[in-house]
């Protein structure tokens, strides 16, 4: 039982982890805090995704590029 639940832990932390590198990615952040924030989330992926989800550069939104 408890590797089922350790390996859709896993699925869903990597399901996340490219959801948040194509968030980097796509985001209006420079190229070297988009670079720093991708290394980051590709070796530390659990940390890596609570740090950029409280510190990183947000993607972008409509509502601001309509400013």
């Amino acid at each position: 039982m408890s590797d089922a639940f350790g390996g859709l832990f896993g699925l869903i932390i990597l399901a996340l982890d490219i959801w948040a590198i194509v968030s980097v990615v796509r985001s209006d952040a420079s190229s070297g805090k988009k670079v720093m924030w991708v290394l980051l989330i590709v070796i530390l992926p659990v940390l890596g995704l609570v740090f950029w989800g409280l510190m990183g550069p947000r993607g972008n939104r409509p509502d601001q590029r309509a400013l």
